[in-house]
Formats: C-alpha cells, structure tokens, sequence
C-alpha cells in the first residue's frame, strides 16, 4: 500500500511551476557535474542520462526540469527523476475493548509499521489512527510522602485502595493497585543526623514528638489486585522527619519507573503513577549540599528490603532523566494534590499525544490533529477531551534535509505517551540515480581514460574536453580561435577560459554564464522593483522571454483583460483604459481597481439610483435581472433626516414614479468602501402640474412688481407734499418781511411840470428835493 504518490507529483509540478515563475532555473543554475549533485539541488530538478542528449558547441545542462529535458530532446526512458513516497508495511486493524483473548493482540494505534522513500528536500506524509481501548488493564502504583507535614493526610487515605478500586471497576476490570513511600536523604542538611535523631527524628518535637527514622524510598506493596492488602499496609504506615521543605520524591519516582520487576508493572497494561506530596522536590545538583557529587545513573537499587540504596551516594535525579524514564516505561505520572483522595480513570485517560523517538537530525515532521470535532488542527500532535473508546487521527508530514552517508539505515518510532502501542517507521534516501549502477571505468566512449556515468565523462586527472579527448595545457592559435566569436574579440567574451576548442565559462554569484563564446547570461536582463524581468519571464542572453500573458521589455505588462472589468461588465466602467492588466482612469474624479468609484461624475448618481431602488424598494432595471445584489456592493444607510452638509458628500435626488422625490448622499469611506446614505422614504407633496407652478410663479412676480410701484408713488408722493408745504411756508414768511421792514419803501415816481414862477422873481426848474 503507498501514500503520497499522488500528492507528491502534484508538489513536485507546483515547485516546478513556482521555480519558473518567481526565480531564476535553481536546477540549471546549479552548476551541476552529476546526477546525484543535481538531485541535491532542489526536489524539482531532474537529470537526462542519454549519451547524445546535448551534443555540440555549447554544453547543455543535462540537470533541469523534466519537462524541459524532454523539449530539448531526452527521452522519457533517460530521465532520473525520484521522488518521495510512503508504503505502508503493517495495518492491523483498532481493537474495540481491552478484555480480548489475550492483551498482547490489543490494537490502538493503526497502521504498525511504514516505510518511508525520501528524496531531499520533497516531501511525503502518512495517516495514523489512535484509539483508547476500553476495559483495559490498569496498573496504579501509589506513591506517598510520609514527611511530618503529611501526617494529617495519611489518616485521610486509610481507606483509599477501596475507594479507588470501586471507581476504576467503572471503567475496567483489571485493576491492580500498589503503594510506596518516601521522605529524603537522611544525610545532613537534609535530614537530621545527629545520635538522639536516629531512631526517633522527632525527638524534642513538642506537637508530634514520636516518628520513625527517616528514609529515602521504600517499595511496600507491589502491585495486586488485593485491595485489602493496599489497605493493610497503609494502615501501618507512620510519619517520618525531615529537616528542610522539599522533598526526596524525584529520587522516589525513578525507582518506582525503573524497578519494574519488585514494581510488578505490566506490558500489557496502562501504568499510573500516583504522587501525592504538600511540597516541592529535591532537584539535580541539590546533593552536592550533602556532598553527594555523583550524577543519577537511572538504575534500579532496591536492596533486600525494598528499600532505595542509593540514596546517600547519588544526587538527585535531573527532570531530564526523569522525563526519559518515565516515557521509556510507558508510566502516566500524576501530581495529586494533598485534598484530592482519588484519581479518576476517565480524566487520566482524556488526552492523547504523540511523541517521537529516536528522531533523524536530518528529517523534519509536521503534525496535523483532527479530534471529535473534525476538524484538522494544524501543528499539534495532541487531542483532550476524550472519551474511552474515542478514535482520533493524525496526518504527519515528512521532509528529509539532507543524504545521509550511504549505507546508513534511518528509523524513528511515534507513539502515544502512555500507550505500549507505537508507529515503526523506516528510512530511505533517494539521493542516488540508478544509472550509476551502470557505470563504466576506462569506457572507450571516454577516450578509455575515464569513467561513462549517467552520460557523462568523468576524465583522469589532466584531461579535459566532454570525452576527454584534450589534455590539459595543450593550447595553439587554432584552438583559441574556436573561442572567439569574432576575429578581434575577447577570448570567450572576457568570461571564461579556453580549453579544449570549448570556453568553459566562469561561475558567477549573480547567476549563469553559457553559450558558446560565454556570451550570454541569465541576470543581465531589464529589472522590474529589483526583480529580473518582473518575475514574470525568464532572462536568456541579456533579453526577457515573458510567459504568456506578459508583454514588455522587463516582462511587467500583463496583457490579461479580466482584472479591467467592472461588475457591471464594462471595461473599467467606462471611465478608462486597461494597461497592463490595470485601469488607467481617464475620467475627472473616477478611481478604484475598475474605475467604478467617482463622485464628481455625472453619472455618479444615477448608478447609485439604481442600488438605492432595489436594495431598499426591490424596484428598478436591477431587481427585474437578479444583479443587484452582485453589482451594489456599497454599504447603504437609511435615515429618518439626511444631512446635506456632510463634508465630501454628493447629493442625489430623483423623482420616484408616484412623483415623489427620492434623497440619498454618496460619499466615500477612508477605507475606500462607498457609503450610500438614503432617506428611509421618499419624500412626498400635493399633486401640483407645471403650469400651476409657471403660473404661481408669474402671478408672484406680478404682485411683487406692484406692489414695488405702489410704494414707490407713495414714497414719491410723501417727499412732494412734503417739498410743497416747505415752499408754502418760505412764501409766507417773504410777505411779512416786505411789510413790516422800516428800511423798505414801496418805489414812487412823481411827475413835475416846468413852470415860471415871475412873481417872486426867480425862476425854477421842475426837479425832484
């Protein structure tokens, strides 16, 4: 049975594509000299092993893409192209219950065994199945602190094998129980040791002044199904005392894992180990206090009386080693606080996770759960919240580095923490081609000094040429001529050297230099924001070969239309033009990915008009085609009073078709989202034609002209009245003035005759005296 066949070819063709698209050729810009140096490259590249494939001038890299090899002419049969695959070698099938012929045949982890083909750098995965069998055996070994603090909690668990074995008989019917004790070293600081301490530690101790001496670990009940005899032996057990907090309890630990003969522990049953303490433990490098300098060696060493030997010539155990012990012998270690009385079965057993053993350096793994819900859970190797009986599944995903050197033989285990259960799985590297088995020493098609592997000459030391047909040093006018492209040229074009009639060219770290002269290169094209040829096109010789759909010297023009069009089909919504695959918006005020935005266009509100009408009424050209919803995407908000005076906004107006006027503002978010917002209703008047309007409005007119006259009479015929009686007044004053003023004579004119008066003698003249 194989996995990832399937999956793999369809990887293999995303590198290959993802390669082409965003890089330069990673295979044939590796500079490979052979088939396996050409498979370490990248997991996409292949190597053509045909003797003709390449012939002439300019040497063609026989490491590529597949694809490529065959366009240039390698046939299919030639190709090395390995690829990672998984087979699956053993798959029992998941046992239901624990209580079968025999415990040895339960099943919880499906398949058993599997068997990994690994090329590097390609990947290939697997399924695993875990499930926690019911009515399993069980066997729970009770570890208890016996330090003074704890003398209040030995007389609560008096009784506690009966309690534990009535709620574990819920669960399973195999069930064995067995009980342990500790204290701490009893070496100075840790204990005390002087002479009146030995046999009684608490002596002088007010409060408890009698106890046993102290110890380290002592194993008392191994496991049995005899829950009296657990009872029986705790009711004997007496408190001890020791000089500082912590306590010897790692040292404990270890013993109870690693005895697991005086234990009694079985293969075939889930292990329990049950720590019940008030205080913290002694750790690593804690008994250099008591001089103890020797590192834990993670042996057993109970003594005759069961009890741990070690304790004053080893220091305390690391959590590393205790870690390691503990998943070597599949025990479940559980913390019990001092108020708990019992542990129950059902919560110990609500969790499984995957562990791995005996890891590769050189091979990654990635973790994907899928747990009752069903859901995959990317990165973890873990489900809770289980139930006995549940099934949960794992995909792992395995990528290998590196080769290893040949001939070494790679394997790892998975397996649940706590289960017997576990995953084999083997490994082998594809790091070789298979025409190398096929290799030939002093090949005559090599000049018979050197070695025809996999279509190539590997020559003797001092001769070249790709049959090994030149000899190094040799060098004359005709030779160098074949390197020149033209008479007065550089020897290959100044990058590279001579030999052999061929210029082998200079390796560059900016990428490949080739052709016949070292002409050409694959990074001396136009460059796009830095990258060569826009990532869209392949640099040949200097010049950008875009792929389809790019145009333009540096490959950056997309020549693809769809990315233009508007919801609304038009080609950037009839406000511009598509230019490498963008819009280019051409109307004043327009913008947007299509040009569909634009405030100040003047048909801004007559395309909202039609959202407004179906969105809000169901009514209008988009509600008859079922577009609406497809084509108005702008966020709408109805209101009782719209606010005119909203800074950016456009307002729009229509005449509904029962002549009401619809009101609605069109502005744009920050975010760039259109927000429409809209009156809830339509505003709605009297049923008024245009005539009595025109007619209205004239007669206004009318009325305001005269009555403009009126009071322009008026005013005239006030300031005249007024101008009248000024002058009336003025005349009156003038009469009086004649009349009365003693300086004014009214003119007389008074006639004289000339007359001779002879009788008084004298003679006078008329004349006025």
């Amino acid at each position: 049975m194989t996995h990832g066949g399937e999956r793999n070819s369809t990887f293999d063709c995303l590198q290959t594509v993802c390669s082409t698209v965003n890089s330069l050729n990673v295979c044939t810009g590796g500079s490979s000299t052979s088939c396996e140096e050409c498979l370490l490259i990248h997991p996409s590249c292949a190597w053509c092993a045909q003797e003709d494939f390449g012939r002439g001038r300019t040497l063609t890299s026989r490491c590529d893409f597949s694809h490529n090899l065959q366009k240039r002419g390698c046939d299919p049969r030639f190709i090395e192209y390995p690829t990672s695959s998984t087979s699956v070698l053993q798959n029992m099938p998941l046992s239901s219950k624990g209580s079968e012929s025999t415990q040895y045949d339960v099943v919880q982890i499906m398949p058993q065994k599997v068997s990994l083909s690994l090329r590097p750098g390609g990947q290939t995965w697997f399924g695993l199945q875990v499930r926690q069998v019911e009515d399993y055996p069980v066997d729970l070994y009770y570890l208890m602190d016996l330090s003074l603090s704890m003398k209040d909690d030995l007389d609560t668990i008096r009784n506690l094998g009966t309690k534990l074995a009535q709620e574990m008989g819920k669960l399973t019917s195999n069930f064995r129980l067995g009980f342990g004790s500790f204290v701490d070293k009893n070496i100075s600081p840790f204990s005390y040791t002087a002479p009146k301490y030995q046999e009684n530690p608490c002596n002088g101790y007010k409060l408890f002044p009698n106890c046993v001496p102290s110890f380290g670990f002592r194993h008392i009940l191994s496991l049995t199904d005899k829950v009296d005899r657990f009872n029986e032996e705790v009711q004997k057990q007496m408190v001890s005392r020791n000089r500082d907090a912590p306590e010897g309890g790692f040292d404990a630990i270890l013993q109870a894992a690693v005895c697991k003969e005086r234990i009694g522990w079985r293969k075939e049953a889930y292990h329990l180990l049950v720590f019940a303490t008030d205080d913290v433990p002694h750790l690593a490098l804690d008994g250099r206090l008591g001089g103890l300098v020797h590192p834990h060696d993670g042996q057993c060493h109970l003594n005759d009386k069961n009890e741990y030997s070690a304790s004053t010539t080893m220091d305390y155990p690391s959590l590393a080693l205790l870690g390691e012990k503990l998943a070597e012998n599949n025990i479940f270690l559980i913390f019990a606080v001092t108020k708990r009385l019992y542990v129950i079965y059902k919560n110990i057993r609500s969790k499984v996770e995957l562990t791995v053993w005996d890891h590769p350096e050189d091979i990654s793994l990635s973790f994907t759960a899928t747990c009752q819900d069903g859901k995959p859970l990317p990165g973890l190797r873990k489900c809770a919240d289980l139930k006995i009986g549940d099934t949960v599944s794992f995909n792992v995903s395995v990528e290998a580095r590196s080769c290893p050197p040949r001939g070494t033989d790679q394997s790892f285990t998975i397996k649940p923490v706590g289960f017997k259960d576990r995953l084999e799985v083997a490994v082998n590297y594809q790091c070789d081609c298979s025409c190398s088995q096929k290799a030939q020493i002093n090949s005559s098609i090599c000049s018979s000094i050197g070695t025809y592997n996999c279509g190539t000459c590997h020559c003797e030391p001092g001769y070249l040429g790709a049959r090994c047909e030149c000899q190094e040093g040799e060098a004359s006018t005709m030779y160098l001529s074949h390197c020149r492209e033209a008479e007065g040229k550089q020897i290959c074009s100044g990058r590279g050297e001579c030999s052999c009639n061929q210029c082998l060219c200079y390796e560059s770290e900016f990428g490949k230099i080739y052709g016949t002269f070292c002409e050409c290169d694959d990074f001396s094209c136009a460059r796009h924001k830095g990258i060569l040829c826009s990532g869209h096109g392949e640099c040949h010789c200097g010049e950008c070969k875009c792929h389809a759909g790019y145009i333009g010297d540096n490959c950056n023009c997309s020549t693809e239309t769809s990315s233009c069009i508007s919801d609304d089909g038009q080609m950037c919504s009839g406000r511009g033009n598509c230019v490498c695959g963008r819009c280019q918006c051409t109307e004043p005020g327009a913008f947007g990915d299509t040009c569909e935005k634009c405030r100040t266009c003047p048909d801004a509100c007559g395309t909202k008009r039609e959202c407004i009408e179906c969105r809000l009424f169901n009514s209008g050209r988009l509600a008859d085609n079922q577009t609406c919803q497809r084509l108005c995407k702008d966020k709408i908000i109805t209101v009782e009073s719209l606010n005119t005076d909203e800074s950016g906004a456009v307002l729009c107006l229509y005449k509904t078709d029962n002549d009401c006027v619809m009101k609605f503002t069109y502005s744009e978010h920050a975010s760039g989202q259109s927000i429409l917002t809209a009156l809830k209703e339509p505003e709605c008047g009297g049923q008024t034609d245009a005539l009595t309007v025109l007619l209205a409005v004239v007669g206004c007119i009318l009325v305001v002209g005269v009555l403009l006259l009126v009071i322009w009479k008026l005013v005239i015929t006030i300031h005249d009245r007024r101008e009248f009686s000024r002058f009336q007044s003025a005349r009156s004053r003038a009469r009086y003035e004649m009349a009365s003023n003693p300086l004014y004579k009214q003119p007389v004119t008074t006639h004289f005759v000339e007359t001779d008066f002879n009788m008084y003698g004298k003679s006078y003249n008329g004349g006025l005296h």
